[in-house]
């Protein structure tokens, strides 16, 4: 038997991913490139509706309330992802809304003062007001960290292998949003996974007009014809005996939006009334805020890895999260009802289009903007049942959580105390969340219920957001557990190089600003 060489058994570590042919400053033509937009409009309605659809009759509030929410959401969050892509980061990101924020406004929800009023429609609008004002003082905290540097300054604490748990954890730690949720109608969730794992993967290389049609636009293949599918079974009477929770989850015509929708409205600042300010519910918030910081920062990392850029430097990364900061504050002032951050589920659209050109993410800011002040076309697409957007979750999630592990092949994977840190970042990244969660339900409060009902939400949020667990174990045992002589081990001699804006020629072409405005905001 022939001997096997080393490079045949072995691959090269490699800066950029393969099979891009449109990356973060490259552009589709404008016929694909709106197509590809629309299907990142699309993806983004999952959490835009999500949302609203658990907090707003939590608050008391109607499906007309909830209607004007999701208008109001996908509105900021067109605005945020055209800021954030012009003057933040640069990357290829949506900034939406945000489960990070869901536990701090459910104890804002449920807060006697406001839980105790009886008319509805006014428990709804001073709820929100709550709301609002816990999100515009906690906004500051990434204003600050970010404008501050001071982020980026805390930021040379990463290395390849601190970041892989966190970057992977982002995806796996999504796995509840998945098939889970498949499971609640497996006959429409079912065939939309099949049908977009066939056409993304295994009939990729389908061209019509040398544009491998299937690979690209398979998103919108697939919703268009299993949501079809769906309105057939639910036409046909297949529900008519089911349980609630079946129809609910299954049939298409259970959202009401349609008919609580608008023809046309503009959602605009304190439209539901000047925003109240209490200080232990934006303490409670500020843990949000906290968790969205690390979310976005890993997704910074996993878009950049998608749009073949190089990883953020630390003022670009700064930067991004000042601008967050100023989305989260916008969130308030307009009343979406949560906060934002990126939207994970779109970092992973990037791989699976192999589109990481960041004029598509700015086109799909246009539909969001453009279809939230078209009340009745937007909730059209807004009444995709969430079983199909579950299922292309089951995809996406899991490629954005392979994408940090790729992070490691610029490490020493032969070494006892890297195998340590991140098998423990990852396991316990897992693990601590899943007990809160379970304690949470079956106690109907979280681990943490001391008198300061501040300090709870801030501990049973943290704690229950697989990212933010795993950046504290992977980063503290990276900078504590034998670092003396670990820094290639560690992946330092690639990373060290994109530390600053002029490490690497190829960051002024990635994360300049438009307009010539570097001449007045120099990156250091």
């Amino acid at each position: 038997m022939a001997e096997v060489k080393p490079e045949e058994i072995s691959h090269p570590a490699m800066e950029q991913l393969q099979g891009f042919e449109y990356c973060i400053d490259s552009n589709p033509p404008w016929g694909e490139a709106i197509i590809l937009g629309f299907q990142h409009y699309i993806l983004a309605l999952g959490t835009a509706v999500m949302i609203p659809a658990v907090l707003v009759p939590m608050m008391g509030g109607t499906d007309g309330d909830r209607v004007r929410v999701v208008q109001t959401l996908l509105f900021v969050t067109g605005i945020n992802t055209l800021l954030q892509s012009l003057f933040g980061t640069r990357l290829p990101t949506v900034i939406g809304g945000s489960y990070a924020f869901v536990v701090p406004i459910m104890a804002i929800v449920q807060d006697s003062s406001l839980a105790g009023i009886p008319d509805d429609h006014e428990r709804f609008l001073q709820s929100m007001r709550a709301i609002q004002g816990a999100l515009i003082v906690s906004s500051s905290i990434q204003i600050i960290l970010g404008y501050s540097q001071l982020w980026g300054i805390f930021s040379r604490f990463f290395s390849p292998l601190g970041m892989a748990p966190v970057v992977a954890l982002l995806g796996f730690g999504l796995f509840e949003r998945g098939f889970p949720v498949v499971g609640r109608c497996v006959e429409v969730g079912l065939p939309m996974l099949i049908l977009f794992v066939v056409l993304s993967q295994y009939l990729k290389n389908i061209q019509i007009r040398d544009i491998p049609i299937l690979e690209r636009f398979s998103l919108f293949i697939c919703i268009a014809l299993v949501w079809a599918y769906a309105q057939i079974l639910t036409s046909g009477g297949a529900y008519k005996h089911s349980s609630e929770v079946t129809q609910n989850n299954c049939r298409t015509d259970r959202a009401n939006l349609i008919s609580s929708a608008p023809w046309i409205k503009i959602p605009y600042p304190l439209q539901w009334g000047a925003p109240t300010f209490s200080a232990g519910q934006s303490f409670g918030m500020v843990s949000a805020v906290l968790i969205s910081l690390i979310e976005s920062t890993a997704s910074y990392s996993a878009a950049a890895r998608l749009a073949s850029a190089t990883p953020p430097p630390a003022h670009i990364l700064s930067r991004g999260i000042g601008w967050q900061g100023i989305g989260i504050l916008l969130s308030g002032l307009f009343g979406t009802g949560t906060g934002s951050t990126v939207s994970v589920e779109n970092v992973g659209l990037l791989g699976s289009t192999r589109i990481g050109s960041r004029r598509v993410i700015q086109i799909s800011a246009g539909f969001m903007i453009f279809f939230s002040m078209l009340g009745k076309f937007g909730a059209l697409f807004a009444s995709i049942p969430f079983t199909i957007f579950a299922a292309v979750y089951c995809v996406l999630f899991g490629l954005v959580a392979a994408v940090g592990l790729s992070f490691l092949q610029f490490t020493n994977m032969n070494s006892m105390r890297n195998l340590f840190i991140v098998g423990v970042s990852i396991f316990l990244g897992l693990s601590v969340p899943e007990y809160f969660f379970r304690y949470s339900m079956a106690a109907q409060r979280g681990p943490a219920h001391t008198k300061a009902g501040w300090f709870n939400d801030y501990i049973n949020a943290i704690f229950s957001s697989p990212p933010t667990v795993g950046l504290i174990v992977a980063v503290f045992l990276d900078n504590t557990l034998e670092v003396k002589d670990a820094g290639k081990d560690r992946g330092m001699p690639w990373w060290v190089q994109f530390r600053s804006f002029k490490g690497d020629t190829r960051n002024e072409e990635f994360y300049s600003l438009p307009f010539n405005l570097n001449r007045f905001f120099p990156p250091s």
